[in-house]
């Protein structure tokens, strides 16, 4: 049962600032249905791992076989709907505009689907290609040639997932633009991640602000939180967020 004192704290924290910052990870994600990146691992793709399918060395390896995996986790997380937690977000964005952030470890677009504006996604979008190598002017991706991937058909270049993969880095416009949010913001809510990818996590040990962290089970960040409410995001938000 989450503690009714911490929850009246949070929601005085909520009511008297106009500077939040919310960071979510999978866990948000799998309350709704989505695989974890392992649970994606069954059936034909039970024998591979997924940190050697998502490298830009395996896609120039064997594209069709990394691409094909998209196409199968694309067709995983399409099945599913947001939850209590992603609208619980989106709605509070939408009574208070410009007091939230919301950044996003996630690639299902599940806030995005939730009616969430402006979401800074550090690890790309699962649904977006986008070209493996810098385009050539030929290279239009409204008219690809189908394939497993699609390609130029004048140049040969290949369209990718638009995720960042294992060794690459993160999208310097959302992660600077995360990085000053959390410098100035005066409560961040952490929901339903490890604590343990970075830079994504270090977000929460650089604001000055106020750290919440949901979760219901402990994470490598409770150490740097003010105050840590074990429950599940679909459970905890909507008590935070629509009842502030």
């Amino acid at each position: 049962m989450i503690d009714e004192s911490s929850l009246r704290a949070v929601r005085g924290h909520l009511r008297a600032t106009s500077r939040i910052v919310v960071l979510t990870g999978a866990g948000i994600s799998a309350e709704s249905g989505v695989p974890t990146f392992r649970d994606a691992q069954t059936g034909l793709w039970a024998k591979f791992d997924p940190q050697q399918l998502a490298t830009e060395e395996a896609f120039r390896a064997n594209p069709r076989m990394v691409w094909d995996w998209y196409v199968f986790r694309r067709e995983l997380i399409g099945k599913v709907s947001p939850n209590a937690g992603h609208r619980a977000l989106a709605e509070f964005a939408s009574r208070h505009p410009g007091r939230l952030t919301l950044v996003t470890q996630n690639v299902d677009g599940l806030h995005q689907k939730a009616g969430s504006e402006g979401v800074l996604a550090l690890h790309g979008n699962i649904f977006d290609d986008q070209w493996l190598d810098t385009p050539k002017p030929c290279c239009n991706a409204d008219a690809a040639a189908a394939g497993s991937p699609p390609y130029c058909d004048r140049c040969g270049n290949l369209m990718r997932p638009g995720v960042v993969w294992f060794g690459e880095a993160l999208p310097m416009r959302a992660l600077d633009a995360a990085q000053v949010a959390a410098r100035a913001c005066d409560l961040m809510l952490v929901v339903g991640t490890s604590g343990a990818v970075y830079p994504a996590a270090g977000l929460a040990r650089t604001t000055a602000g106020q750290v919440v962290i949901i979760n219901p089970e402990p994470t490598e960040l409770d150490d740097a939180a003010d105050i840590v409410l074990r429950g599940k995001a679909a459970q905890v938000l909507p008590q935070l967020l629509l009842e502030e």
